[in-house]
């Protein structure tokens, strides 16, 4: 076994009997490099990442390639859910050299840590006009004891590139004159333009579900009528209809390949399902349409019976693959399905779910609504829980029960909130034990660590993981009116304002002043999959400032959205939650409140 077999990540666990001699991120790998003068080959990727399955087993796995790195290079392996800091940071780099990024991420980089080469997914050997790893890794062998000048050069020169890129955004930001109310215009013909009418979602293949942007279009109802709140409904009931909603188990896989939400990417995630969670039981509450509230119960279900821990805390995902084959878990052929049921209940299945002989994946059929001629006709539950039950007789999918922080919070927020409006006391049930799981585990010394498993919790926690955290307690607080919630979201929102707030020109950097610095300091805005620290810390600091009046959060909210409604007019539309926050400050319905004044009669 190499250096990864004490790690806890499922991930590093994952490559701990490779042939690589792995090392996990630590000062050991680089000083090794630097004593033997050699360069460093990091690899970054997660446990439920179908793509980084395909690398491990052609290349990780391969005594050829295994021989060649352990050479030739220092080997380090970091899983970027445990260190989104480190994935941050080099991801920024692979999309300034090759224009686009992913994961599994490959880096080659110096000893100090500067890479000068990046790509993401290479074969072995190369294919279809994309080189081989082997013939990479020599190459670079190659020049670097040939021109290692040359090589060096090219690691100072994209360093000091992207700094140069983050202070021009900086100053960028300063100039610029911003009002939301114009960028939260341009955000909605944004997507009005790129709206799928017939599919919903926006764009083309692949299709993200992207809840904080349907949560943003739903925040426009009334104001211009409800076309808004309909693109939000449309994308929403076309997941459903579609193989991307996991018919038979609930819950939500990453994204559909394609236009119509039918092929996934099978994994399923924590944030994805709560975010979606949250996402359904707001249409629901906005339009009173039952399909949204069910659908909102199916995800709900599905991360209380799957990614749950018995002491309280979520669960990282699912992966995609099963028996080396993505998919396998999910998808039926009709005889199958009538050697499950009757035969009338198996005719009827394979004829509202789409169960044909020909397939719609691979040669047999993912289970999806997008074709049945009656779409109002409510699924038999009966049935579900039979294919279900036989559905756990399979292969068992690997799941990542890493406990983050961060992921954790978006749960509790869903959760919370969730039971507020959907009047379920087992969902603020699930909610609060999370919460308490993660304020008993994932403290020390008053800050706030990144992840728990097996007892054992680790790394600094960084913005994303305050910022969502403060989320779900302010939720907790919102629906309970407990004020033990608020009192923990102040003294932990006090120590994110003084490990990541830019007190002078506002926007928080992503990993704090007293973390390991890595050679830029970053401030991430922009939305992906998850919704951007910075927009989620804009949230809290506003909810902090109304529940509790001081005048520290109205100071820092102000700052805070200042610097974001400047960072927004670059691209509105890919800062969705921001927005959704923004349109809710200027439109919001005015709110009563009620105050109780004690008297004390004298004795």
């Amino acid at each position: 076994m190499n250096h990864l077999k004490y790690e806890k990540s499922p991930y590093l666990k994952q490559h701990a009997e490779n042939p690589v001699d792995w090392y996990p991120w630590c000062e050991e790998a680089f000083a090794l490099a630097e004593e033997r003068d050699l360069p460093v080959f990091l690899s970054i990727g997660y446990s439920t990442c179908h793509w980084c399955h395909v690398m491990a087993h052609e290349s990780f796995e391969d005594a050829e390639i295994a021989k060649i790195l352990n050479e030739h290079f220092i080997s380090v392996k970091v899983d970027r859910e445990e260190r989104p800091d480190i994935d941050s940071v080099y991801m920024r780099a692979c999309q300034a050299m090759t224009g686009s990024g992913g994961w599994p991420l490959t880096i080659l980089m110096t000893p100090d840590k500067k890479p000068f080469f990046a790509g993401t997914y290479f074969p072995k050997h190369g294919r279809f006009g994309q080189p081989g790893l082997s013939s990479l890794l020599n190459a670079v062998s190659e020049k670097w004891h040939t021109d290692k000048a040359a090589l060096l050069s090219q690691g100072a020169q994209v360093t000091a590139f992207l700094k140069q890129q983050a202070a021009a955004s900086e100053t960028l930001q300063q100039s610029a004159q911003a009002d939301p109310r114009s960028t939260i215009e341009e955000a909605l013909s944004y997507f009005v333009k790129t709206f799928d009418r017939k599919n919903g979602g926006f764009g083309g293949s692949p299709k993200f579900p992207s809840p904080h942007n349907l949560l943003f279009l739903m925040a426009q109802k009334g104001r211009k009528g409800d076309k808004y709140l309909s693109m939000a409904e449309k994308t929403l009931t076309q997941m459903y209809l579609g193989g991307i909603f996991d018919h038979i188990g609930g819950g939500f896989c990453r994204y559909a390949t394609d236009d119509a939400w039918l092929v996934p990417h099978f994994e399923k995630m924590l944030y994805d399902n709560a975010l979606l969670l949250l996402s359904y039981s707001q249409c629901w509450y906005e339009t009173g349409v039952t399909l949204y509230r069910t659908v909102a119960d199916k995800i709900a279900t599905y991360i209380l019976r799957e990614l749950t821990d018995s002491a309280g805390g979520f669960y990282c995902g699912q992966d995609a693959d099963s028996d080396g084959e993505e998919g396998k878990y999910y998808v039926f052929t009709p005889e199958e399905i009538r050697t499950v049921l009757h035969l009338a209940p198996a005719a009827s299945f394979c004829a509202q779910y789409d169960i044909t002989p020909q397939g719609n994946f691979e040669g047999k059929s993912i289970p999806n609504l997008l074709y049945t001629k009656d779409r109002g006709l409510l699924p038999d539950e009966d049935v579900l829980r039979i294919l279900y039950e036989y559905r756990l007789e399979r292969t068992a999918l690997h799941k990542d029960d890493k406990i983050l922080t961060g992921w954790n919070g978006l749960a509790i927020a869903a959760f919370a909130k969730a039971a507020r409006q959907l009047k379920k006391a087992d969902y603020l049930e699930a909610a609060l034990a999370a919460c308490e799981f993660v304020w008993t585990h994932l403290q020390e010394d008053g800050k706030v660590l990144a992840r728990w498993r097996n007892g054992h919790a680790a790394y600094a926690g960084t913005l994303d993981d305050y910022a969502f955290f403060l989320w779900g307690l302010l939720e907790c607080y919102n629906t309970t009116w407990n004020p033990l919630f608020l009192k923990r979201a102040n003294q932990l929102g006090r120590t994110m304002l003084d490990l990541f707030f830019d007190a002078e020109e506002g926007g928080c950097y992503l990993y704090a002043k007293d973390s390991e610095q890595l050679f830029m300091r970053p401030k991430e805005t922009y939305d992906g999959a998850l919704p951007s620290g910075n927009a989620v810390a804009a949230f809290v600091m506003k909810k902090l400032a109304f529940f509790t009046g001081a005048s520290i959060w109205d100071e820092a909210a102000d700052k805070q959205c200042r610097y974001m409604d400047h960072i927004c007019k670059d691209f509105p539309a890919g800062h969705g939650f921001y927005l959704w926050m923004a349109s809710r400050a200027l439109w919001e319905e005015e709110q009563l409140i009620c105050t109780i004044q004690h008297s004390h009669r004298q004795q």
